[in-house]
């Protein structure tokens, strides 16, 4: 019997991170590819009575009579975003995050993201990184995994909708998995962030020879290959949520939809492919938020799930990835067919990338070991 009772963990800043190799996308989308499997089989936990909620989330009120009780506003709020993961990962952890928009003006990111490793026996510590990148790298790699599988093998166009951090992450994971990719369309709002992306796609990707910065989605999404959906809209607000109609779309494309999307409610039923990333996740929505759950989370699929509460789509019109992955279902039916593909975002992403990273710094010695204690005082 081992009574050894110190505990130290490994603190990885976001320096450390990115030489322990957190942007590597590729390497990235290969661990969410194993991280589905997984999902698939049951080899994971995340939080809830059924084991897929996203997190657990604090919100503030609109009006408060407590002179330091945070006010709502946009992306004001704490989330705490457990999970175990199995197989060759096993372990276990929590994201943590507090976001406020109004963080830009003081020049922080949105949202400022930690995630803590346990050890899966005991719960102790055993890393406590920065998880701003990591987060914006897994969320990107998922669409990969998605084209890697649903998209044609020539996709040489990309429209983007949204020139944010989660477009650039989401563009690397496809020149990953596609790299004859060669036009990037870019449909944005303000000039900084077309410049900033159309500068992003000169740096990283050489290889891209047309970059097209367009003045409506239409445009991004005519021709396209690939489509990312990747822009904020004003919750509830259907209006804002951005529209794709179906006769923009190229035949045989995959739009990707990390965030909002509003396709016309006749295509999803009776023409589109509509993928999830895990379906699980979204019938966990559907329980956990009031109908319609689309006025509270914006991703198309939550909308489907509305579908199926009115009667008017039947949950085998849904399909999940880990099934495309497991060759349940055919990666691709057709070339004409378009997909729809939905990305919620879940806690067994961050731990499965974590645990990667964490072993390289291992490896590599990077980072600062901490210690929690040599002998715990109330054992």
């Amino acid at each position: 019997m081992n009574n050894n009772t110190k505990v130290d963990f490994l603190y990885l800043s976001e320096p450390d991170m990115i030489k322990a190799g957190v942007k590597d996308m590729a390497g990235c989308v290969e661990a969410m590819e194993e991280m589905f499997k997984l999902l698939k089989v049951g080899d994971f936990r995340m939080g809830g009575s059924n084991g897929f909620s996203h997190g657990c989330m604090v919100t503030f009120p609109e009006t408060s009579s407590f002179p330091n009780m945070p006010i709502d506003g946009p992306d004001r709020r704490f989330m705490a975003m457990p999970a175990y993961l199995g197989g060759d990962f096993n372990m276990a952890g929590a994201k943590w995050y507090g976001s406020n928009a109004e963080n830009r003006k003081k020049g922080l990111p949105r949202s400022v993201l930690m995630l803590t490793l346990n050890d899966k026996d005991t719960g102790a510590p055993v890393a406590h990184m920065s998880a701003n990148v990591l987060s914006a790298y897994r969320t990107g790699a998922i669409p990969g995994v998605g084209v890697k599988y649903l998209a044609r093998e020539d996709s040489k166009i990309v429209g983007i909708v949204g020139p944010g951090v989660m477009a650039k992450t989401a563009l690397a994971s496809f020149m990953a998995v596609r790299p004859a990719i060669e036009t990037v369309k870019i449909k944005g709002r303000s000039q900084k962030s077309i410049e900033d992306f159309v500068k992003y796609v000169e740096d990283e990707f050489p290889t891209v020879k047309n970059i097209e910065v367009v003045d409506d989605i239409q445009s991004a999404v005519k021709d396209a290959d690939v489509v990312c959906l990747a822009t904020s809209a004003t919750i509830g607000n259907l209006d804002e949520y951005p529209y794709v109609k179906e006769e923009w779309i190229k035949p045989g494309a995959v739009i990707c939809c990390p965030a909002a999307g509003r396709f016309d409610e006749d295509f999803v039923l009776n023409r589109a492919r509509n993928v999830t990333d895990c379906l699980h996740l979204y019938e966990a929505w559907s329980e956990e938020y009031p109908y319609p759950t689309f006025l509270s989370i914006p991703i198309p699929a939550v909308n489907c799930m509305d579908l199926i509460h009115e009667g008017k789509m039947k949950k085998e019109q849904i399909h999940d990835l880990g099934d495309i992955l497991m060759g349940k279902l055919p990666a691709r039916r057709n070339d004409e067919e378009i997909t729809i593909y939905s990305v919620g975002g879940m806690p067994v992403e961050d731990i499965a990338w974590g645990t990667i990273v964490y072993r390289n710094a291992l490896e590599k010695g990077i980072g600062t070991k901490l210690n929690l204690w040599d002998e715990p005082e109330l054992a």
